[in-house]
């Protein structure tokens, strides 16, 4: 046998291996930042004007605040936001994440926010799925996208910004 014909099964091997050990690793955190929430009417918005469709049948969706909205890019992405601390003791709904998608931008939403230069505005759908009884909560926030591998498995990756480079940090498998 060929030394080269080895070394490829063995580097192949190698590769996965770091591969599986990456996935297992959190490389990157989420981010801290504050959510309020807004109710009706949510048109039109910063992203897609007056379109229904853009609103997801779960309501699940949120306004992105001036440190998010990245010039209008931040448009259609999707963050998991969860509660970490509020002004008293009961607020937040532990271990409790909600999926949202940006569809506005916060400082010219069409409703008013609970509170004013949050990082996030939620709906109040996804509000209450983290939170209740406030008008402003602390939170840590991932940007993630979920997109099926060639072996048909559900991926679910998030992103963290750093100087402008999207770094990935694998998730969860999932079929």
């Amino acid at each position: 046998m060929k030394p080269s014909s080895i070394r490829t099964p063995v580097l192949f091997l190698s590769l996965l291996a770091f591969l599986l050990l990456a996935m297992q690793l959190h490389l990157s955190h989420a981010d801290v930042g504050t959510a309020a929430y807004c109710g009706p009417p949510y048109t039109p918005t910063a992203c897609y004007g007056n379109d229904p469709a853009q609103f997801p049948s779960s309501s699940l969706f949120a306004a992105a605040g001036e440190s998010i909205w990245d010039k209008g890019a931040s448009c259609g992405r999707q963050y998991l936001v969860w509660c970490t601390s509020a002004i008293a003791s009961g607020i937040c709904i532990h271990n409790q994440t909600v999926e949202v998608r940006i569809v506005d931008y916060a400082p010219s939403s069409s409703s008013r926010p609970s509170s004013d230069d949050t990082t996030i505005v939620l709906s109040t759908t996804a509000f209450d799925e983290i939170a209740k009884f406030a008008a402003a909560v602390n939170v840590e926030y991932q940007q993630y996208v979920h997109f099926l591998t060639l072996s048909g498995l559900k991926e679910t990756c998030t992103f963290k910004l750093v100087n402008e480079l999207m770094i990935q940090d694998l998730g969860d498998y999932s079929a």
